[in-house]
């Protein structure tokens, strides 16, 4: 039996998306995969993750994610906009329901004038993008972890 993460923040997720007979793709920057890595740890999650794309370098975000070049010259890596962009085209690529889009920043230092701990989350589904900005405690471990958790807890509710 795999390792499951000590929340059951995954299961439920994939027990809610499964219900629905959707799936979910994520474009992850500061989270580097791990969502992707989260969800797979439930038993069955090849029925509801699509897949992702780890979007690490800010040219890849354009590359793999769709996320235009425009956008990112006027915004930033680290923005609501981008996350929105993340999701909307990690959606569409992936043929998935719902996208999740993750930028922020891990820490210990800040980037592009946001400090440690500042999250953008975009989901994208049913016809519209939302984006959740947050400002995460804890060192880059904390942060990363507390990004998935909220991104698959804001699915859920979105999914009703």
């Amino acid at each position: 039996m795999p390792h499951l993460p000590e929340s059951d923040v995954p299961v439920r997720l994939h027990d809610a998306l499964l219900a629905r007979g959707e799936t979910v793709a994520a474009a992850e920057s500061l989270t580097a995969g791990l969502f992707c890595a989260t969800l797979a740890t439930v038993p069955g999650a090849s029925a509801t993750l699509r897949g992702g794309v780890v979007v690490y370098a800010t040219e890849l975000k354009t590359a793999l994610a769709g996320v235009p070049a425009e956008l990112l010259a006027e915004h930033g890596p680290v923005s609501p906009e981008t996350a929105g962009a993340l999701a909307d085209g990690v959606r569409e690529r992936c043929g998935a329901t719902w996208g999740v889009g993750l930028t922020g920043v891990a820490g210990p230092d800040p980037v592009d004038g946001h400090g440690p701990g500042r999250v953008y989350l975009g989901i994208s589904g049913r016809g519209r993008t939302d984006v959740v900005e947050l400002d995460l405690p804890g060192d880059r471990a904390a942060v990363r972890a507390g990004t998935v958790t909220t991104a698959m807890e804001a699915l859920l509710a979105r999914l009703g």
